[in-house]
């Protein structure tokens, strides 16, 4: 198997964090508090994103106005074509919205892209949030195990992985190649882990290209 690369999509993939715009412009202002209550690690990521769903309202226009103004970072497409072209597996896995994720990928012309995120479900007048991919014993108690994902899909290849913020800490340690931004790199940086940092994702095709092309990876 050849190399396989895992990507967060919120503050990652987005300019933005899509589900924090969502929040501030849909949601009822309580979400803040939920917010601040998870930052006090009072409750896990997961009890917070499913308490703050729960509080958008359901009007889809508006919705869909949110999302289609959550800005790619620069280069995504392209590196998006470069995997598919070298038959590297890309996948996005967050700890977001497979809705918001979905609207904004269709919406780039990358639908095909496999997405590994919670769900969205509408309850009589309310959102529910669905969260099949958590995991008892979470060490980032979110509500996709990021770690369970990427061990489950182990292979020979070399894993790299791209992320921006406390839902990726766990997981980045068991990335062969590591690209970090924001609150990740600083946690790798504390902890002596080796990473490149990143602003745009033509940095990120540069970097696998060169080593592609010395075969130094798969």
């Amino acid at each position: 198997m050849g190399m396989r690369v895992y990507c967060d999509f919120d503050g990652t993939i987005t300019c933005q964090d899509t589900t924090d715009q969502v929040l501030s412009q849909r949601a009822a202002p309580q979400w803040m508090d939920i917010e601040a209550q998870w930052s006090r690690d009072e409750i896990t990521a997961a009890e917070c994103m499913r308490r703050q769903i729960a509080l958008i309202d359901t009007d889809e226009a508006a919705l869909d106005a949110v999302l289609d103004a959550c800005e790619l970072r620069p280069g995504f497409v392209e590196f998006a074509n470069w995997c598919d072209s070298e038959a590297i597996a890309l996948t996005i896995v967050s700890d977001g919205v497979d809705r918001f994720i979905r609207r904004i990928l269709t919406r780039n012309g990358l639908a095909h892209l496999p997405v590994i995120s919670n769900r969205l479900a509408l309850e009589g007048s309310a959102y529910r949030l669905e969260q099949p991919s958590a995991r008892t014993g979470c060490a980032a108690g979110s509500g996709v195990c990021k770690c369970a994902v990427v061990g489950e899909a182990a292979g020979d290849g070399p894993m790299v992985f791209i992320g921006d913020g406390r839902s990726d800490f766990c997981v980045s340690a068991r990335a062969d190649i590591l690209f970090a931004r924001d609150r990740l790199a600083g946690y790798a940086r504390e902890r002596k882990q080796y990473f490149t940092p990143f602003d745009t994702f033509d940095d990120i095709r540069l970097a696998l290209a060169s080593l592609h092309a010395q075969r130094q990876i798969a």
